[in-house]
């Protein structure tokens, strides 16, 4: 009886025999951070206690927030410091 061949992608066993090489793909915040694997493309991303986790849809909407978030902040403080830098 012949055995199912399987098409296992080259880079996947790439990562399982000498690990995954992650780069910062986005960054959301100044300490969250989405990475992806160069090889596979897996993507993971920080998470509250700063560990890495799989970059699920719950998490990509966490992200897009934060950073909705973040961005509005830091348009908020420049513009405060620069009106409080006239007077």
């Amino acid at each position: 009886m012949k055995k199912p061949t399987t098409n296992r992608n080259p880079f996947k066993i790439y990562c399982d025999v000498f690990g995954h090489n992650y780069q910062v793909s986005k960054k959301v915040t100044s300490h969250v951070k989405e990475y992806t694997c160069k090889c596979c493309k897996k993507q993971l991303t920080t998470n509250s206690n700063g560990n890495l986790t799989e970059l699920t849809p719950k998490y990509k909407e966490i992200n897009m927030l934060l950073e909705d978030f973040h961005t509005r902040r830091m348009l908020r403080l420049k513009n405060k410091s620069f009106v409080s830098s006239i007077y």
